[in-house]
C-alpha cells in the first residue's frame, strides 16, 4: 500500500509538470513575426502564441512552386503548411480570421486548408520576403496545382503582411 501511494506521488510531482509542459510552446528568440490567438491549447505567451522565424520554419515547410496573381514569373516559395501551424498550437475551430499588417482581415475555412496545401509563405526563390514584397509572411495557395483556386475569394483571402492568427 506505501509503495502504490508514494508511487502515485512521484507521479504528481513529476508528472503534472510533464503534462503541463505538453500545452506550451518554445518561446521566440528573435523578432515576433507572428501572434495566433483565440481558441487555442498550445500558448508560450499568456494565452497567446507567439512565433518568430525559427519557430515557423520548423512547422515542417513545404515548397511551392506556382505563378501567383501578384508576379509575372513563376516563383518558388517556403513556409510551413497552414493545417500543421494550426496543429501546432492546438486550434480548435471551424475558421480563422488572417489579419495584415495593415488591419486588413481575411477569414478562412480550416477545412480549405485541409482540402489545399496553403503555405505561409516566408520565403520567395530562397530569400526572406520583405515588407515591400508581400512579407514577411503571406497565406499561399498552391494556384498552380489547382485551377478552380483562381478566383476573386481566393485572392482576396491570400492575405499578405500577416500579422496575426485568430482561430474561431
Amino acid at each position: 500500500m506505501r509503495q502504490t501511494i508514494f508511487i502515485y506521488l512521484i507521479f504528481l510531482l513529476v508528472g503534472v509538470p510533464v503534462l503541463a509542459i505538453g500545452n506550451e510552446l518554445p518561446a521566440p528568440e528573435g523578432e515576433v513575426l507572428l501572434t495566433v490567438t483565440g481558441n487555442i491549447a498550445h500558448t508560450n505567451a499568456g494565452t497567446q502564441a507567439h512565433f518568430d522565424r525559427e519557430l515557423l520554419k520548423n512547422l515542417s515547410p513545404l515548397t511551392i512552386c506556382t505563378r501567383t496573381p501578384w508576379h509575372r514569373e513563376t516563383s518558388c516559395f517556403r513556409g510551413p503548411l497552414m493545417r500543421e501551424l494550426l496543429a501546432a498550437v492546438g486550434a480548435q475551430g471551424d475558421s480563422i480570421v488572417v489579419q495584415a499588417l495593415n488591419r486588413f482581415e481575411a477569414e478562412i475555412s480550416v477545412q480549405e486548408l485541409h482540402d489545399y496545401d496553403v503555405i505561409l509563405a516566408m520565403s520567395r526563390n530562397g530569400e526572406p520576403m520583405p515588407i515591400r514584397e508581400l512579407g514577411p509572411l503571406f497565406v499561399l495557395y498552391p494556384f498552380g496545382e489547382h485551377p478552380e483556386l483562381h478566383t476573386e475569394a481566393v485572392r482576396f483571402r491570400s492575405v499578405w503582411h500577416v500579422a496575426s492568427i485568430h482561430v474561431r
